[in-house]
């Protein structure tokens, strides 16, 4: 039975972890599907974004227990492998949105802090959880989590083991904004449905230079970075389409 089920919605795919029993843990089974569904998305010129959910009671309860085991005894060597899934929504030039649901915890955590916008259900719970089994956080969590929220969040969840609910997260700046559970799906995918009415091309090279300009220290670096994508993005079909309809809506205005 497949770990990870696809939904499609015109632009958008709803990706539900489809392991509740496990409380959709991070396993090998739930890597590989994922990987291979943003291959599948990815390219597809249909699809502009993508809903990251879970079934069940949980989003996603962190790493497979027994996995980090056994990365412990190759000294650390197998731990990539369980970084995969949540490091490629990381990296996917996609329009990425979590409707966590149920806790959120460990590498589940990451999955979430992976993603461009995140939306709780009142049921949502953000657990870092790796000091309670005695590990150092991985994947860039304590980065991640730092710049999203701010380094007293951080040190508060990470280091004295505080949980969040989805009032609280949304508060923090974790997730940006919280629902009710009955409505979670729905709001994420409106958000998504925003997201896909923007050129893929010009959507992805965006949250590019996002993620190069977080790294910048003066808006001088930022302004020399923005500079060739938006010269690329003025050159395209689709600037000089969205313009003309932008003036004939003006016009009609007037």
């Amino acid at each position: 039975m497949s770990v990870l089920q696809i939904d499609r919605h015109e632009s958008i795919a709803v990706l539900t972890f489809n392991d509740p029993e496990r409380r959709n843990v991070v396993s090998s089974e739930m890597n590989k599907e994922l990987l291979a569904a943003f291959d599948e998305l990815e390219p597809d010129e249909n699809i502009k974004a993508v809903v990251l959910t879970g079934s069940g009671a949980a989003f996603c309860a962190g790493a497979v227990l027994d996995d980090l085991l056994e990365a412990g005894e190759a000294k650390g060597g197998s731990l990539p492998d369980i970084y995969a899934g949540f490091l490629r929504v990381a990296h996917s030039p996609l329009a990425i949105v979590a409707a966590v649901n149920g806790p959120a915890v460990g590498a589940g955590m990451n999955m979430v802090l992976a993603c461009d916008l995140v939306i709780a259900g009142k049921s949502a719970k953000f657990d870092t959880r790796f000091l309670d089994i005695g590990i150092h956080p991985g994947g860039g969590h304590t980065w991640r989590l730092r710049n999203i929220s701010d380094l007293a969040t951080a040190k508060a969840m990470v280091l004295f083991g505080q949980i969040l609910d989805g009032q609280e997260a949304a508060k923090r700046g974790i997730a940006w904004e919280c629902v009710e559970d009955s409505d979670l799906l729905e709001t994420a995918i409106s958000y998504a449905e925003r997201a896909a009415e923007f050129p893929k091309d010009v959507f992805a090279i965006t949250k590019k230079t996002m993620h190069e300009t977080a790294a910048v220290t003066e808006s001088v670096q930022s302004v020399e970075l923005e500079l060739a994508p938006q010269q690329w993005t003025m050159q395209q079909p689709a600037f000089v389409n969205m313009v003309a309809r932008l003036k004939e809506r003006i016009e009609k205005k007037d």
